[in-house]
This record gives C-alpha cells, structure tokens and sequence, in this order.
C-alpha cells in the first residue's frame, strides 16, 4: 500500500500562486509515476500532471502548461505542484496519485482545497 497526504491547499486571489505538496509513504519502491489531478464541484475529475520517479519527464494538461510546474524531492518522499498565475477556474480540490504508469494511478490522496477568488 502506498499513503498519500496532500497539503498547501487554501483561498488566493486571481493571479496568485500556491504550492500543493504530497508526502507518500509505504511501498513507495512500486511507484513510476506520481500525479496530480483536480476535481471542479459539478464536473469529472481531470489530469493537471505527473512526474516520472527520477523527475526527469513531466506532462501536462494543455490548460496548465506555463502555469504550473511539478517537482519532486526524493529524499522526502514528496511530489510538489507550483501553480502560478492562478484563475477562478483552477477552483478545484487537487487530488495526488501515485500508481504504475502516466496514465494508470492506483493510490489517491485525500484532496486538498483551492479557491481562487478574483
């Protein structure tokens, strides 16, 4: 099993930044991939990212390229999602997840609260 725990969540205005982080723990050894996702009240979650275990290869959401920025310190355990230049659209809670590939995630976090309020 693999534990995630988002943090960094919270109110910021139109424009501002915010930095998500997500501290796993458990059979961490079996993770390629780590993701982010968010889900709109009303709408179906969406991918926002990912990042390979070494860090070297990143994607993207098209709607989130040149905005937000994905990292990873290994020694910590803990995937980072920078999010600049932040729109009431990004409202949203931002769920971790770690799993095999890109676009296979078997562990979830708990979710972590942005509003963008303009």
């Amino acid at each position: 099993q693999v534990r995630l725990v988002e943090s960094g969540g919270g109110v910021v205005q139109d424009g501002g930044s915010l930095r998500l982080s997500c501290a796993a723990s458990g059979r961490i050894f079996s993770i390629n991939a780590m993701g982010w996702f968010r889900q709109a009240p009303g709408k179906e979650r969406e991918f926002v990212g990912a990042i390979s275990p070494t860090g070297v290869s990143t994607t993207y959401a098209d709607f989130v390229k040149g905005r937000f920025s994905i990292s990873r310190d290994r020694a910590k355990n803990t995937v980072y999602l920078q999010m600049n230049s932040l729109k009431s659209d990004d409202t949203a809670v931002y769920y971790c997840a770690a799993g095999l590939t890109f676009s296979k995630y078997d562990y979830w976090g708990q979710g972590t609260q942005v509003t963008v309020s303009s």
